[in-house]
């Protein structure tokens, strides 16, 4: 007599969970799509990366935890690990979502610009590092020069700093990146004002060319300048900023210089979480809104 055997309903949504993941990350390579969300986390900057095979990076994340549910608008529930998070800067609107990040999140690499601060959150950030180091994690300090190979043709370049920050106002340490996938390139800024894009346009001037640019400091006129804006001559400029800030950003002088170039802007004020896609040649531009923060 054969005897019937029950898989537990359980095992059954685990297996069901695993081969949608690979299902979804085989489709996504099958695509061949790179995707690039600037994340709605109010004022403050949160840009979630993945790559066609499936390899994960978080770039600032926001003033606080508000940055988990936009990451769950944009990241299966089941998946817990993301491979790289990279603080641009010590600055709360910044760094202050991400410890909240490495203690929900299995990180594998952990990158900051090196510089001390003593402001909490930047403090909690630091302690929340060092606790993922000691599971296992890398850490590493972003340097000019450097290329994160995060899988076949799908870099990203560290433009700057050029040298140890401390000592400098934090904004000014900003960790400069450019992501590149075939021909589509993403200039991602942190909050680097008008002397750190002259020294970028001097050390690089038309390698700076971009498709779609951050523009720095949330839209603020302490950035993009517009011989910045005309080396980086970007094809789409994205503001990451909360609605109705105090601090009024986008500031209207930058978005009139923007606009007179005849570039779309979208914002996260606006548009909620902004999404794009690259094949390595051309980019889709998706609005989205997956929260809702002032």
């Amino acid at each position: 007599m054969i005897t019937k055997q029950y898989i537990p309903l359980a095992i059954w949504g685990a297996f069901l969970i695993a081969t949608l993941g690979v299902w979804g990350v085989i489709f996504r390579a099958e695509r061949g799509v790179l995707t690039v969300a600037f994340l709605d986390i109010g004022q403050g900057d949160a840009i979630f990366i993945e790559t066609p095979h499936g390899r994960q990076i978080l770039i600032d994340g926001g003033k606080s935890s508000v940055v988990l549910p936009a990451l769950g608008g944009v990241m299966p529930w089941y998946d817990r690990t993301i491979d790289i998070v990279l603080a641009t800067h010590p600055d709360q609107d910044h760094a202050g979502g991400l410890p909240s990040v490495l203690l929900q999140y299995d990180v594998s690499f952990v990158v900051e610009n090196g510089a001390s601060h003593d402001t909490r959150a930047y403090e909690a950030f630091l302690r929340a590092a060092a606790q993922e180091e000691s599971s296992g994690a890398r850490r590493g300090i972003a340097r000019r020069g450097q290329r994160i190979v995060l899988e076949e043709n799908v870099f990203l370049d560290i433009l700057f700093p050029d040298r140890d920050p401390n000592g400098w106002d934090t904004n000014d340490g900003s960790i400069v990146t450019l992501l590149s996938y075939g021909q589509s390139t993403f200039l991602l800024t942190g909050d680097a004002p008008i002397g750190v894009e002259e020294y970028l346009v001097r050390a690089y001037g038309a390698l700076l060319d971009a498709d779609v640019l951050k523009l720095g400091h949330h839209g603020s006129k302490t950035s993009s300048s517009q011989i910045f804006l005309s080396a980086v001559s970007p094809e789409y400029a994205v503001v990451s900023a909360g609605r109705d800030n105090q601090y009024g950003h986008p500031h209207k002088e930058v978005t009139d210089r923007v606009k007179d170039m005849g570039v779309p802007t979208f914002s996260t004020a606006e548009s909620g979480t902004v999404v794009f896609e690259s094949d390595g040649g051309n980019i889709r531009v998706l609005g989205t809104s997956f929260s809702d923060v002032e």
